[in-house]
This record gives structure tokens, sequence and C-alpha cells, in this order.
């Protein structure tokens, strides 16, 4: 216990052990030692569970890993435990009993502690754990089941509801239901004891440890166990056997006994009080004895306590108030009732039972019948209020918002209303009669005279019930007694005669309220119709009643005492009141309704009247109102109808439709068919032609037709009329009119004309039993009379008037097209359907229709075609929509010129055409099939498609050397002309059939490919033709906007790779590979492109080797066959390209013989470029007839030609030739003599003379390729002796190197100097389509490998400009004054190549500045006026003015995206190039001349106005793309070095940021001290962002190269040495002279450079303070404000001491003797002190001081 290192007892050799101190101790005591925590029998005392590794022997029943987990349940950590618990369960399921029973003896103790953890998820998991236990030991666990059995019950009562089903599955498991009394009647004395316990002995702070758990935590469980202990008495008791309970009366009265139970009713925990009336729940049902001897302190508990409305305590309390009120018979005399119990009473239900009506008053008519005599006298005021609070609580707030519980006490009130007045019907009692009369005159009609005026009281079960009792009352007038009949009987008639008052109180009045009266047609439909109300008013209800027919005398709903508790059957009333009062009351509402309306034209009572003749369109009724109307006017004998019914709509109802002035007629079309249902149907399609022919709104007609269609009965009487011709000409007419197109007319949307339009939807698409509604002949008619009309809008002009007209067509038809079956069989509904789909697939420049209307008739379309196709006998048929549809599609896409827009709406309509067609038939329909068929062009339609596309795709390839063609007639005409502004034919048609194959596909993916091929007639042509389209759009150079955006469009709808995973890969390949051999041209690089973007050379090399079986197949060359082998020869194998090459050098060789000399050579280049081995002989042979074809056939090699008159043949032919030395000078360079040299280097020298003597001829695809082939063979030719290897070199002709260098290099590059200006004086738009870009690209490349020598001595025509000053020689001048300007020309290849010249001869600059320097006096001016080199400065004046408006509107921080080719990309190019070349020649300068340069750039604010820019170009975050997300160290622009390459590559998205922070990187290498000043002048938002971005990604490779360049410095300093620490940041120097010793520490910033260097001191030795401070500010100042390293600063600052020792003294302004801008030295005197000062020092101190005296003496200076 004292250590490791603690010095032992002697003659203790061994170190401690507590596991052998626990054997000497079992040895000893014979007692097995482990952990306090866990017993082995049902005790108080701590047992424990062996815990070590020597016990085994002594107790083998604990297996290790269970002793492990129960250990680990004693941890306090949550986590620990709960994982624990879980691994305990899953250990008990998978182990074997006899390992599980060992943990027996010790997990009672366990149980019990943890079963009330305070985390729930711990007490769940433990439950878990107790049934698998349970269902492993089975019966063993019998012995141990009184030590569990408390805290069981109590889990099983958890307030945790997964705990608790947990708890009782366990239990479940370990007892069947028969068993369980029997187990808990075993345990129920230890049951109670832990109950007890928790109940009256234990607290918060003994259930937990107050150091370990929180005062809120212990407080939670405390009142979870309480609760628990609760329920767990009233669970054990429900549980026990009958036989027990007078036992556990007993037990039980030492529990109730305490006073500090019954305080457990007011306990401030709502659920303690819920669980606690519960409780006496069981008591009271299960031992009466003991709630009758406990009822003086059990019933003021309860029935004192009605008034605790929290939602967990109220329905227990009230079910303790109902338990009490029914098995203690004296509990009212232990409560003052009238003082305690009714007022808490008539408080809650006058506030609706706060919100708990639903558990409240199912309880109140129970409790009714419990209450004796004592309480309720007297008995007429006890009902008045018991039903006046009891309505009250309807009007309450939180009844008024809650339907519901309104409904729960609507249904309460009228069940203790019916269950009172059965109770009181005795006729002879008057006190009973008031009460009935109370209830029915001042409670009852109250109510239902409220519930006119309220919806919600309408909407809910009051009217029903009402109903239902009248219907019980009447019922018991026929089969009661003759005493309780006549009391019903005059029940009844009171109730209706009151009633009577009531409606015509609020109906004979002229403001009658028109919810009042739709209230009272509410109540006679529910009483007229009861078995129509909605099931919602039947309630679920907690307490369910229901009354007897029969009453012996007893009190209804009692049967000995207890209180019945049965089904409502409201759901079953089927009847309605059938007493005379009934009808009575109707017919007198309805003579009152129509006085109203014929005297004082009562709008309200009309809508009234509408109403009860809904419900009650009797014969009786009708009767009355046309005797009403007899007793006003004169009797007619004749032409008057006998159906009273017919008289009165005719009469009244009729002449109230004809008014016009009335709006709302809904309910006047109610009349009109309450009035029919007692015509026969001849009188019905009587009137209603005479309602039709009578012009009526037609609305009207509208709301009479629905009404019919409303039900099968009145459909079938109304049928006749519906196909009369009477309706149906007035709807032709109607339509007619609707479809009239009014320039200038606005109408279309008044509310007439959208009753008609939906009318005429209406009769068209309602449909019965598969008919028509209407006469098929008007359908017709009607259909015609639309398609006229939408086809008169495709020749509309503005379409913007009739739109809503076109709308209002686009609804009847989707109506119709979607409801009718079969409607497209009419030809009149195709041809509508056609003209629609006309209309969508057009764009808005013909149909001028809004996007909103286009979309609705593209619904219609689609509506449309899914009615046609679905029709099992439907085909295409000439005329039909689906022919007549593909015609016009095909017709569109060759005839009409389509741009991108027109080309989207034409394919977009066509696929959902196909898409709707799939859905419905899917593909094995033959209707997609022969739809296919005719929307896709023949094979001569293909071809003729195909030429008419334009040839620029000709000119990439062609100068690519993937194109060997050749044009009959080359016209400069013809390639300058531009791409129209219309796609060809061929791309909108390859567009519409590849979107539609997909389409078709995608509906059914998981077919096979040769199925969906079946289905699509010619899939392949598609596919095929596809391919062919997309590589044109690729290989025209730099895609016009439509072809690009064409491209993008496909790449949408996902056809940008072709549709070639729908067919299969072989016959796609034998089609592509016949149309290359047949064809050539652009199939053949179709071919290649497919061959080589699916690998098919590695996955399919077998199938592309059976394409040509041979290569004799090939034979003889055709142009098309040699395109076809330029693709095949790389995949073919070597015999048969050496087979080839043979071939092709027998007819080299005999080329006089063989007239296709030109298919010899590209055959023989095709097998050399794809590294065919070839004989030692065969070349030099083939150069040998070459040099023999120079000789005989010169004009072959077109030496000295006029271009522009050469055929394509002859200038392919000669490039085939360069290609062919091209490959000599790379792969074959030594086999060649010095003839063969002589003449491969003399005809690259004449090539290259004819190339710049055809510049103007360089529009010609033909010649730019001469041109570029011309300038490769100058480039290998360069690499070649640039860098071939020794070995080589000695084999070559002893004087070829020399008469490279001194003769060929000579007049290459006196060729190719003025190339560049050349070809941009002819050319000079480079967006013109025959623009040389290819060419420039060639010679640029050959350019940069320009010695630097032939630069300086280059024989350009001089060029200077005016007022130009310079000290450059005219060489260089005119270099300059040549190339700078074409910085900013907009042709990459020739900025880049500009660029890489430039550069080469930077670096020679300064020196001339410094020559022209040299001469002048150091006296003779203060300030040198020197700048770079003016024509670069030139460049970049012009560049900064156009960059300032290209990035004008964007802030410092915003990055500017700027696109590839387009002008301001070529402007931002020069501008940062020009800027690299002038950061190289600052860099080149020396520090005398850079301090001159760099006032120049501050003054010039050159350099203020880059760093802007600079910080719009860079992105925010410029990390280098490509990178793995495993990369340790994250690349960025800053850290990988920019290669500029003259070619174009595929990362030139990226190029321009990435050049944009090389120049920043230059400029804080180059230029720390003026960008730190530029830095410090900025605001603070700029200066932030600067700050921020240079601190992450340029500082740490800045300092990094710093101190790197420290270490790997050569410079040597006399008397200092310079040290680098690169994790530091650190410089130090050291320097030491004779006795005197610096050291001086150089620290870096973290924002270097844009903080200042920090100078730091080091050891000193023999120097003075004053002169120490000295040095290390000078240093200090060198550091911070020269532009160069930390080196050249050193040096600077070296140089100043040295000077300082030299006896030179200090400027006594600057202090120092070198100055820190300009380093001079101190050379203007002071007449009269002598001491001298720098020049800039001294002008600084007269601007400044504005006096021209000595700073030291302060004499005059002059």
């Amino acid at each position: 216990m004292g250590g490791k290192n603690k010095q032992r007892t002697k003659g203790n050799v061994r170190p401690s052990s507590s596991g052998r101190a626990a054997e000497v101790l079992t040895r000893e005591s014979g007692a097995i030692p482990g952990f306090v925590g866990f017993d082995t029998t049902v005790s108080s005392e701590l047992s424990y569970v062996p815990a070590f590794h020597g016990a085994e022997e002594l107790d083998t029943l604990v297996d290790a890993e269970f002793r492990l987990v129960l250990r680990k349940l004693s941890k306090r950590d949550v986590v620990t435990r709960l994982k624990a618990v879980q691994d305990f369960g899953s250990m008990c399921q998978e182990r074997g009993a006899e390992d599980v029973k060992g943990v027996l003896p010790y997990w009672p103790r366990i149980y019990c502690k943890i079963s009330v953890d305070h985390d729930r998820r711990i007490r769940e998991a433990t439950q878990l754990a107790l049934e698998q236990l349970v269902l492993k030991v089975r019966r063993s666990l019998a012995p141990f089941l009184k030590s569990l059995m408390g805290h069981w019950i109590l889990s099983q009562c958890d307030t945790y509801t997964p705990a608790a089903s947990a708890a009782r599955r366990a239990f479940q498991a370990a007892f069947s239901a028969a068993k369980q009394p029997e187990a808990l009647s075993f345990c129920k004395d230890e049951i109670l004891n832990v109950l007890q316990d928790i109940l009256l002995k234990d607290t918060a702070d003994t259930l937990s440890d107050a150091q370990t758990v929180t005062e809120d935590e212990r407080e939670a469980k405390y009142l979870r166990m309480l609760t628990s202990s609760l329920l767990g008495v009233k669970r054990l008791l429900s549980l026990l056997p009958q036989n027990d309970m007078a036992t556990m009366e007993h037990r039980l009265a030492h529990l109730v006994n305490p006073a500090k139970f019954w305080k457990y009713s007011r306990h401030k925990a709502p659920q303690v009080r819920g669980a606690f009336f519960e409780m006496l729940c069981a008591v009271c049902e299960l031992t009466p004895s003991l709630a009758q001897s406990e009822a003086p302190r059990l019933c003021p508990a309860v029935l004192l306590s009605i008034d605790d409305t929290d939602p967990l305590v109220l329905p227990a309390v009230w079910e303790s108030v109902l338990h009490v009120a029914s098995s203690i018979s004296d509990c009212w005399t232990h409560v003052n009732p009238k003082k305690g119990f009714l007022p808490k009473l008539w408080s809650l239900l006058k506030e609706g039972g706060k919100g708990m009506a639903k558990a409240l008053h199912p309880n109140l008519m129970p409790l009714l019948s419990k209450l004796p005599q004592q309480v309720t006298d007297p008995a007429l005021e006890f009902h008045t209020t018991f039903f006046t609070s009891l309505i009250l609580g309807i009007s309450s707030e939180r009844a008024a918002n809650s339907p519901s519980e309104s409904a729960v006490i609507v249904t309460a009130t009228i069940e203790c209303l019916r269950f009172c007045i059965l109770c009181h019907s005795a006729q002879e009692e008057e006190d009973q009669c008031k009460i009935r009369t109370m209830l029915i005159s001042q409670q009852l009609l109250p109510l239902l005279e409220k519930a006119f005026e309220n919806p919600t009281l309408q909407n809910g079960p009051l009217f029903l019930l009402v109903t239902e009792m009248l219907v019980s009352w009447e019922k018991r007038v026929s089969g009661e007694s003759k005493g309780h009949r006549d009391v019903f009987q005059g029940l009844v008639a009171d109730f209706w005669e009151e009633l009577g008052i009531v409606f015509t109180r609020h109906t004979d009045s002229e403001e009658a309220s028109l919810q009042a009266l739709e209230g009272i047609a509410a109540l006679l439909q529910v009483m007229r119709y009861p078995e129509r109300v909605n099931k919602r008013h039947t309630l679920k209800k907690s307490v369910k009643i229901s009354f007897s027919e029969s009453e012996d005398g007893d009190k209804p709903g009692t049967e000995g005492g207890e209180v019945v508790k049965t089904e409502l059957t409201s759901a079953n009333v089927c009847s309605s009141p059938q007493t005379r009062h009934f009808e009575e009351a109707v017919c007198q509402l309805v003579q009152l309704c129509l006085v109203h309306v014929n005297e004082r034209s009562s709008e309200r009572h009309l809508v009234f009247l509408s109403l009860l003749l809904q419900s009650f369109h009797t014969t009786n009724i009708f009767t009355t109102l046309v005797e009403l109307d007899d007793e006003g006017s004169e009797p007619r004998a004749e032409g008057r109808a006998n159906n009273p019914a017919v008289r009165f709509l005719l009469e009244r109802v009729v002449p109230w439709l004809a008014d016009k002035e009335r709006t709302d007629t809904e309910h006047l079309v109610e009349m009109v068919f309450s009035s029919l249902s007692c015509c026969s149907r001849q009188e019905t399609t009587r009137i209603l032609d005479h309602i039709t022919a009578m012009e009526l709104h037609c609305g009207i007609t509208l709301q009479i037709i629905q009404r019919a269609c409303a039900e099968q009965d009145t459909l079938a009487n109304c049928r006749e009329w519906l196909k009369g011709s009477a309706l149906g000409e007035h709807l032709l007419a109607l339509t007619q009119e609707l479809c009239k197109v009014r320039p200038g007319c606005s109408s279309f949307a008044s509310s007439s004309s959208r009753h008609s339009w939906t009318l005429i939807s209406l009769v068209l698409s309602q449909h019965h039993n598969n008919e028509p509604l209407i006469g098929a002949a008007y359908m017709e008619k009607i259909l015609e009379n639309l398609h006229a009309t939408l086809s008169e809008t495709k020749s509309l002009s503005d379409a913007g008037n009739i739109e809503p007209l076109v709308s209002f067509i686009c609804d009847v038809a989707s109506t119709f097209f979607s409801s009718v079956q079969n409607c497209l069989l009419l030809p009149s509904a195709e041809e509508l359907l056609f003209t629609v789909f006309q209309l969508i697939a057009q764009d808005q420049t013909h149909t001028y229709l809004s996007d909103s209307l286009l979309d609705k008739l593209g619904k219609v379309c689609v509506a449309g075609v899914q009615s046609l196709v679905q029709h099992s006998e439907y085909e295409v048929a000439q005329g039909g929509f689906l022919h007549s549809a593909a015609i016009w599609v095909q017709s569109r896409l060759l005839t009409a010129s389509l741009d991108i827009k027109s080309l989207r709406y034409l394919v977009l309509a066509v696929q959902s055409v196909v898409e709707t067609i799939t859905s419905v038939c899917g593909q094995d329909s033959a209707i997609l099939s022969h739809f296919f068929t005719h929307l896709m062009p023949n094979i001569n339609g293909w071809a003729k498609l195909r030429q008419a596309l334009p040839s620029h795709w000709v000119k990439a390839p062609l100068l690519a050397s993937r194109y060997r063609g050749v044009c009959e007639t080359s016209r400069e005409d013809m390639w300058k002309l531009k791409m129209a502004k219309v796609l060809p034919a061929h791309l909108c048609i390859c567009a519409l059939l590849g979107k539609v194959s997909r389409a078709a596909s995608l509906s059914n993916w998981n077919q096979k490919n040769d199925k969906c091929q079946r289905q699509l007639p010619n899939l392949m042509h598609t596919v095929a033709e596809l391919l062919y389209a997309l590589q044109w759009c690729k290989e025209v150079e730099h895609a016009p906007t439509l072809v690009s955006t064409y491209h993008g469009l496909l790449t949408e709808w996902e056809l940008s790779e072709g549709l070639h995973d729908l067919v299969a890969t072989t016959d796609l390949l034998e089609m592509l590979y016949s149309r290359s051999v047949e064809l050539g041209g652009l199939w053949s690089l179709t071919l290649e492109n497919y061959i080589r973007t699916h690998n098919l050379a590695a996955t399919h090399s077998a199938s592309l080797r059976k394409l040509y079986g041979s290569v004799d197949s090939l034979c003889p060359m055709s142009p098309s066959k040699l395109s076809t082998l330029q693709v095949l020869c790389p995949i073919m194998t070597q015999e048969e390209r050496q087979s080839l090459v043979a071939l092709a050098t027998a007819g080299i060789i005999n080329w006089e013989e063989d007239d296709n000399v030109y298919g010899n050579v590209v055959v023989l280049l095709c097998c050399l470029q794809a590294d065919t081995q070839v004989e030692v002989e065969v070349v030099p042979a083939i150069l040998s007839t070459m040099m023999e074809w120079r000789i005989h056939k010169e004009d072959w090699f077109l030496f000295g030609s006029d271009l522009s008159k050469a055929t394509t043949q002859e200038l392919n032919l000669t490039v085939e030739l360069m290609r062919f030395l091209s490959w000599l000078v790379t792969r074959c360079p030594t086999i060649l003599g010095n003839s063969q040299w002589d003449f491969l280097l003399c005809a690259m020298l004449a090539w290259l003379e004819v190339a710049s003597e055809n510049v103007s001829s360089l529009w010609n695809p033909w010649v730019q390729l001469l041109a570029c082939e011309s300038a490769a063979l100058v480039v290998n030719l360069s690499r070649f002796f640039a860098s071939a290897p020794p070995d080589v070199l000695e084999k070559l002709p002893s004087e070829l190197v020399a008469e490279w260098q001194d003769f060929f290099v000579d007049g290459i590059y006196n060729l190719l100097f003025p190339m560049p200006v050349n070809i941009t004086d002819a050319f000079k738009e480079p967006d013109d389509p025959v623009f040389p870009l290819a060419v420039l690209q060639s010679f640029g490349v050959a350019l940069t490998y320009a010695p630097v020598q032939q630069l300086n001595q280059n024989s350009l025509p001089a060029k200077f400009v005016a007022d130009q000053k310079t000290n450059l020689p005219q060489p260089l001048q005119t270099l300059l004054n040549t190339f700078c300007p074409l910085l900013v020309f907009k042709a990459r290849p020739l900025q880049v190549t500009v660029y890489h010249l430039l550069a080469k001869v930077m670096p020679q600059l300064p020196e001339c500045d410094g020559e022209g320097d040299g001469s002048k006096s150091e006296d003779d001016g203060d300030e040198p006026n020197l700048s770079p080199p003016a024509a670069l400065m030139a460049v970049l004046s012009t560049c900064e003015e156009l960059c300032d408006s290209i990035l004008a509107g964007l802030q410092v921080g915003e990055f500017a995206m700027v696109s590839p080719h387009s002008v301001e990309y070529s402007c931002i190019l020069g501008y940062l190039l020009a800027w690299k070349l002038l950061l190289t020649f600052f860099r080149s300068s020396p520090s005398h001349l850079r301090a001159h340069y760099a006032q120049y750039l501050k003054k010039t604010s050159s350099l203020s106005k880059l760093l802007l820019h600079l910080f719009k170009l860079m992105p925010e975050n410029p990390i280098f793309p490509g990178q793995s997300a495993e990369t340790r160290d994250t690349k960025t622009y800053f850290t990988e070095n920019l290669t500029l390459a003259v070619n174009e590559s595929d990362d030139i998205e990226r190029e321009l940021p990435h050049l944009a922070c090389s120049v920043y990187y230059d400029t804080v290498q180059d230029l720390p001290a003026m960008v730190r000043l530029w830095w410090n002048s900025q605001e603070k938002r700029v200066s932030g962002t600067v700050e921020k971005f240079t601190t992450k990604y340029v500082s740490p490779v800045l300092s990094a190269q710093e101190i790197s360049s420290v270490h790997s410095s050569t410079q040597m300093f006399e008397s200092m040495t310079v040290k680098a620490r690169s994790a530091a940041r650190e410089v130090i120097a050291t320097y030491s002279v004779d006795e005197i010793f610096i050291e001086l520490v150089i620290q870096l910033p973290q924002s270097h450079p844009l903080g200042s260097v920090v100078v730091e001191s080091g050891r000193r030795v023999g120097v003075s303070v004053q002169q120490w401070r000295n040095w290390m500010l000078q240093l200090s100042t060198y550091l911070t404000h020269q532009n160069g390293t930390i080196m050249e600063g050193l040096a600077l600052w070296k140089n100043n001491v040295d000077k300082r020792f030299e006896g030179i003294e200090d400027c006594m302004i600057c202090f120092s003797v070198i100055h820190g801008s300009n380093y001079s030295l101190p050379k203007k005197a002071c007449r009269t002190c002598k001491k001298k000062f720098h020049s800039a020092c001294l002008y600084k101190w007269f601007t400044s001081s504005n006096k021209s005296t000595c700073p030291l003496c302060r004499e005059s200076f002059f």
C-alpha cells in the first residue's frame, strides 16, 4: 500500500498481493471473502460474491463472466450499469441453465436495487433481463421468490410504461394466469412489507444516497416509488384469490390506519393523488368491510376531492366517487353534501368540467341514480340547479372551442334529462309534474333554441338525442300502463306545443335569422331521417347507458344497487316521430314561409322553404301550399294540373327561377327536384323541357343537370329530358356562342361564361352506363365546334385575347378525355386531340400562348392519348391521331428551321405521347412500334440529312491528324461562312428520336436489349445516327453557342453518350464499320470515338478483328477505307500491320507502276505510328525513293509553290512526306547519312519558306495543315539537336551539328520570327472562322525553342515608337516593340508564345539600364528617371484600363469567373503575362536599379491596381484540383509550379486563377516592401481579406522558401555568417570584426511579408548600446523597406556596417551610411559643419520642414 519503491519488511521476499491475502483469510475463517453488495439469503445483511481466482474450489456456482457483470452492476456510471444489465440478459439467454442458476443466490439483492434505478433505461433493461432469467431457470426461482416479489410488483406498476410492460411480461413468463394468484398469495406478506415501508417509512433521502444523487433525482425517484406502491397495492388486491381477502383486510388496516396514508389525497404530485384514488377504488370494490370501517376518513377524502381536475387525477376520483356511493351506504353522513359536495359539483359543471368533460360527464347519470333523497331535497330546486349548471357548461370557453367536449356535455345532459323524466313519471304527484314541466320548458327547449343559432350544437348529437327521446316517449305511450301512458302522451303534446311556439317565434318575423331557420330545418331533418345522421354523433363513452322499454316500478338504470353500464343504442335509431304533432308543425312552418315569400319576397324564408321541402316532399305538404295559394286567387277550372306538386312547381317555382335579378338559385333547383319527386316521368320531362325552353341563365341549367346526376333515381327520371332535342339544341347553340373568336373581346372570364363552360364540360364528361349524358349526335357537333376554335388559334398573330377561351376549351377537353371511355373513337375527338398536340409542340413565338396554358394543354394531350390507346382495337391508321402527329412532326423537323427552344417544345410533346403509350400499353404494344416507324426517315432521307450538315467539322480532326480527307472544292467563302442560327435537321431528328427511344426504354428498363430493339423498329439506325450527330458536335472547332447549347440539351436528356446501351455492342460495331468503309469521313471518327470511349480494344478485341477479317478486305485503298484503316490500325496485330507495311512499301518503291502513292504512304505511316516492327532495309529504301521523287517529281514537294492553287490531294501528299520525315527524326535518326540529312534539312527549310510565303492562303485548312506539319518538323529537329544522347550524336555525320547551329537555326528563326506578325496582319479577326489559330499554336511551339542569341540578333524589321526613351540596343527594342502588343491579341497560343520569347530576354534588359546609369555623375541628379521597358509598360497601361472595366463590379475577395476563349479572358491573360515579364525584369535587376523601378511603379500606382485585380482573380480557396481526400499535404496554386504551355490543355479553366496566384506570389516575393506599404494603406475590410488569405496560403510557402534560400545560399560574406532555423522561422546573422562581436536574430512574422520583420538582439561584444540600437534599427529598416530577399537585406546591412568601420560617417538624418531606398552614400556636405547627408534625406528634410537649413548646425545649407 505504500508504493512500489517502499522498503519491504525484512524477510518478505514477495510483493504484497490482495489475492494471496484473501486466500489466507479463507483458510483461517472458513468464509469466502468477496465484495460487498449481494446476498444469498433473504436477509438484510450484506452478502458477497466470490471475487477472486482462488475461490473456485469453494464455490463453483458463479461463472467468472457472470461475476464480472455483477461487479459492473454496482458501478456509479449509468452507461456501465446499462451495458452490464444488457450483457446479463444476453448471458442468461445464451448460457446453460446451470450457469444461470449459480447467479440466483446473488440476484434478488441486485434486482431490488437496480429495478428502482434513477435511469429508466436501466429499469427497462432489468425487467428484460429478469424475463430471460425466468425463462432459463424456471422452477429454480422458487426459493428466492419472496425476496424478489415485492419489487417485482413495484416494477409492474412503474410509471415508465416500457419498464412496467417488461416486468409484466416477465411475470407472465414465470407464472401462468392460473398460478399468478397462488404466487402472490405465497408472497403477500413480503409484498406488503415492501409497499408499506415505502408508503409509511421511506423518504426521498432514505431511498437514495444524498452524496451521489442530486436533490431533483432523489425527489423524482421518491414520487415514482410512491405512485408505484399505491398502484402495487391495487394490483395485489386485484390478483389475490378471494379466500385471502380476509387476511388482506387485516394487513391493509395497518397500512391505512396512519394519518400519513390519508395525506396522499392532498399530495402535491398529481400522479400520487391519482394512484391513491385508484387504490381506494380497489379497496371499495374488493374489501368493502375495510372501506366501511374506514368510511369516516375515506368518504371525505373522496367526496370532497371532486374539484381536483388534474387529468391524472379526475378519472380516478370520479370512479372512486361512484364506488363510494355504491359500496358505503352511509357515505353521505360523513360529509355535508349541501356545503361540501354540491357547490363543488355545480362549479365544476358550470365550467364544463374544466376541459375534462370526456372523463367527468359520463359519470353524472350513474351518480344521479345513487344520490339519496337527503341530498336531492328539495327535488325541484336540486334538479333546476343541476341542469342549469350542466347546460351552462356547454357555453364554457373550453366546450365552445372543442366540438368533442361540447358533444359529451350535450350527451350527458340529454341522458340525465331522460333519466330524471323517467324517475318522475308518476301522474298523481304534483312535485313530479313540476319537475317534468321544468325539464321540458326551462331546460330542454331553451337548449334547442340555443342550438338553432349555434352551428356547433347543430352539428353535434343534440338533435339526434332529442329525436330518440321523442321516439321512446311515443313508444311508451303505446306500451305503458294507462297512468304512465297519459304522462308520456302529455309530455309529447306539451313538447310539440311549446316547440311550435318557438318555431313560430323564429319564423314569423321579417327579420328572421337565416341561421336560426337553418337550425330549425336541421332539427326537423334529423327528426325526419334520423338514420341519415352522420356516425360522428355516436360517441365513445367511458360510461354508457340505455333505457329499458318496460318499467317494473324500479328506478331505471339500477339493478340490485349496482350502476348499470350498457351500450347507447342511438346508432340503431331508424324511425322518426310518428305523431300528428310533427306533421302539423311542418305544415304550419311551410305556410308561414309561403306567406312571407308572397307578401314580403323574403329570400331567407324561400331558402327555409327549400330546406323543409327537401325532407318533407309529401303530397300533404304540397296540397297545403297549393291550398294556401288557392285562398288568395280566383279558381280556374281548366288547364290546371291535378298533381299539387306540379301545380306548385309551375305556378310558383318556375316564376321564381325566371326572375333575372335573382343570383342564388341553388335552393330553387332543390325545390324543383323536391317537387319532381312527386311527379311521373312524363310530367318530369315536360316540366324540364319547359324550363329549358325558357332560356334561363346557363348557371340554372348547370345546377339542374348536376342535381339530376347526383342520384341514380333522379337520373333515371330525367333520362328522357337529358337525351332529348330541347336540351341538345340548347347546348349546341351555347357552344357556338362561346366559341366565337372575337378580337378585342375579354369577356371570357365572366361568371356567365364560366358557368357555360362548366356546363359544356359536364355534359361531355358525364356518362351513365357507358352512354353519354346527352344525345350522341349533339356531342359530336359540340366537339367539332371546339376543334374548329382551337384550329383558328394557330393562325392568329396574338393569342392574348383568346387565351381564356383556349383555357376553357382545355378544361372541357381534359374532363371529356379523362372521364368518357372510348371517347377518342369519335373522328371529331381525334381531330381535337391532334390540334391540341400541334399547339403544345410549338413554342410561344408561333402560338403566343402562356406557359401555364401550354402546361394545361399538355395535360389535355396526355389525357387524350391515354383514352385513345386504352381502346383494345385501336391501330395507327392513316388519318388517325398518331399517324397524323408522326407525319406532322417529321415534316416539321425536315422543313422548319428550329432553334433550341422550338426543338425542346417539339421533343417534349412527342415524349409525352410516347410515355403515355408505354405507360398504358407497355413496350409490347404495336402502337408504339408503328408510331416510331412513321417518325423515322428512311435510308435515303438519312443520307440527305447528313449531306446537309455544314462541313465545319473537317478542320479540327484534320489539323489534329485524326482525319485524312480531301475536299473537291475548297473555297475561302465556304470556310468563312458562319453557322446559321437554326439547327440542322439531322441534329433535330436525332435528338427527337434519341429522346423518344430513351423514354420508351425507361418504362421497361429491366428488359433485355434485343427485346427493346425488336419493339422499336430500326433502333440501330437511330443509335448510329445519334452517335454521328454527337461526333459532329464534338468536331466543330470551338463549338458555336448553338452547337454547345444543343450538346447541353442532349446531356440534360441523358443522350450525351448516345443510346448504345439499348442495342448489342457487336451489332452496333458492325453498322459503324460498314458505314465507315462505305462512306468514310465522319463515320470513321464516330467508329474511333466509340471504340476508344468504351475501351473496346481491350474488351471486344475479337469482335473488332472480326469486322475486317483480313487486311486484304481493305484493299484496294479508297479514301473511306484509308480512314477506316487509320482507326483500326492501332488495334491490329503485329503480323497484320507488317503485311500492310510490306504492301505499302512495294507500292512506294514501284511508284511508277502504282498510281496510289498517297494511299501507300498513309498506310505506311499508320503502321509506323502504331509501333510496327519493320525490317532494317525498309526505311532507307523508302527514304531513297523519296529522294528520287525530289528529282523526278519535285511538284509533289510543293517547293516554292503558290499553295492557293494546289489541290487538297497535293497538299495531303506533301503533308504525309513531312510526317514521314518527322518520324525519321524521332525514331531512326542514326540510319540517315550525310546526303539524307541534307535532303531532310533542306526540305524542312524549303517547306517553312513556302509556309511563310503563303500566309494569305492560310484560310484553307489543308494549307494550315501543311504549315503546322512544317512547324512540327522544326520542333522535332530542335528537340533532337537539343537533347540527343551522346551515343546518338556519335553516329551522326561529323559536321551535322555545326551546320545546324551555324546555318539552319539562323534560317529557321529568320523565317519564324515575322510569322506571328504576318499572320495577325493578314487575319485581324481572331473570331473569324478562317483564322489560323492552329498555325499560330504550331509556330508558337517552334518559337519557344528559339535560342537567346537568335532573339538578341534577330533580323526583324526595325520598329521604333516616337518619344520612347530607351537604353536598349536596336534588335532588342525592335523585338519588344514587335511582340509586346501581341500580348493582348485574342489568341491564347500567340499570347503564351510571346511571353516565352520575351521571358528569355527580360533578364538581359536591366544591364542596359545599368550601363546607361553608370555613365552619369553621381551628383547629376537626385532621382534618376528610370522605368521598366516602355513597350511593356504601354501594354500594361492598356490592360489596366480594360481590367478595371471588367472587374469593376466585384469586391476584393470575390472570385471572378472568366470564360475561356472570351475577350475578357485574353485581356486578363495578357495583363498577367505582362506582369510576369515585369517581375522577371525586376528580379534580374541589381539593388540600386530595383529601387528606381519600384519608385516608378509607386508613382504610376500600377502595383496597387495589380493587387486589387489579383484579389478578384484568385479563388477564395486556391486548392489544387484532383487531390484525393487522403492527401496529407494539401496542394495549392502557390505550392505547385505553373506550366504555361502553348498548346491548350484540358485544365484551361483553372489556368487564369493559377496564373493570378503565381503573379501574386512573385509580387510578394520580389516587391515585399511595396506590397506591405499597399496593404497598410487599404481600408479595414480589404486589409483583413488580404491578410487572412496571405497568412493562410502564401506566407507558409514564402517563409519556407526564404529559410530554404538561406540554407542553400552560396553567397559568402567576409566577417559575417548566416544560419537559419526552419521550425522557428528565424535567420541568425553573426558579424565579427576584430574584438567586436554582433549577433542579430531575424524573426519572420506569420503574415510575412505583410507583417514587419522583427529584429531581435542576440549576443554583442565590444559595441556600445547606442551603436547597437542604431544597427538593429538599420537592419530592421533595410528588411522592411527594401524589395528583395533576406539575404539581400543582410548584404546591404553588412555593407553599411563595413562603410561605418571604414570611416564613412552616418547620415545625420537617417543615421545610416547606406540609404535604405536608393542605397547611395552620404555625399551632400554642409559648408558650415562639413557633415554629409544623403540627397534623398535632405530633399525630404527640406520639403517637410519648409526650411533650407542644415539639420545639424541650423545654418543655411546653400
